[in-house]
């Protein structure tokens, strides 16, 4: 389930709450006891998770080790890491 956060227009409460999609939207805030309560715009956080999905596929194919970079013809000294 999804976590909302919202924000009391009439006293700055701010609250997160775990909602399903089908859920209302809450109007009450829990501090005030007046129906000031909007939905806050947030990033949302996600973690790939499965087979294929760690942060730890494909880092070591070729690695920088094994590869050398090309000279550079336009540096003074042929050094590519410029």
């Amino acid at each position: 389930m999804p976590i909302y956060e919202y924000e009391c227009e009439e006293c700055g409460h701010q609250l997160e709450a775990i909602q399903k999609f089908s859920d209302d939207p809450l109007t009450e805030c829990p501090k005030c006891r007046k129906a000031g309560l909007k939905k806050m715009l947030s990033a949302s956080a996600f973690h790939l998770k499965g087979s294929g999905w760690y942060e730890t596929d494909f880092k070591n194919s070729g690695s920088k080790s094994d590869k050398k970079a090309p000279s550079c013809s336009t540096c003074p000294s042929g050094d590519s890491s410029k």
